[in-house]
């Protein structure tokens, strides 16, 4: 099924789930920069652009749930696809406070473990933009759809288990507690931002058991 063919011409809404997902990699991308650098003006200027990218998304949120409303579908499909753009917002949300804690809490280094799950949201993100316009022939890309959520649902596993690692390592390793809370404090907002990127796949999946 060409998923357009449930829409009302003039209202095509998977260009606004593009970028979305656009906004998405941009944020993640930002936030693997504030990983490899200790400065405090930096990771305030970054976080204040993640902000910007943040409230776009929510502009363009509430942009999807306008064209929504006046587009020819059922309770189903409606509720099916705003959930999936609602996950994406979710995700730019969890991103911001993410690089929040890290410009609030200044943490004298950051440990190559919370690089890893920086570099793991990145590539979540990434795996959702190439996920997306494949929504334009559901039918068609199903099998390619279903690869890609796979992708994120694998990502998400990895960080599970680096995050487990990670709070192993800090509990044994690290003699400054103080240091020790933040670092497991980031360490789950870090985890919680592949969680949300796993949402996002999840949304999709129920889409595509829906129309295939």
């Amino acid at each position: 099924m060409n998923i357009r063919r449930l829409f009302y011409p003039k209202r095509d809404l998977i260009p606004i789930l593009e970028h979305q997902a656009g906004l998405l990699c941009e944020s993640s991308r930002l936030f693997c920069e504030m990983q490899f650098t200790l400065d405090p003006e930096v990771w305030k200027n970054i976080f204040l652009e993640m902000r910007n990218l943040e409230h776009r998304g929510d502009a363009l949120l509430t942009e999807f749930r306008e064209d929504i409303g006046q587009t020819a579908l059922g309770h189903g499909p409606r509720r099916e696809l705003t959930t999936v753009a609602m996950a994406m917002d979710d995700c730019l949300d969890v991103l911001k406070d993410s690089a929040n804690a890290l410009n609030i809490y200044k943490p004298v280094k950051i440990d190559p473990q919370l690089q890893e799950l920086a570099r793991i949201i990145e590539d979540e993100a990434k795996a959702i933009r190439e996920l997306m316009p494949l929504l334009n022939n559901i039918k068609k890309n199903a099998t390619r759809i279903a690869l890609q959520a796979d992708r994120v649902s694998e990502l998400e596993h990895d960080a599970d288990e680096a995050y487990e690692r990670y709070v192993g390592y800090i509990f044994s390793e690290e003699p400054d507690l103080r240091e020790m809370t933040k670092y497991k404090n980031l360490a789950e907002l870090y985890e919680k931002a592949t969680d949300a990127g796993k949402h996002v796949a999840d949304c999709v999946r129920i889409l595509l058991m829906r129309y295939v």
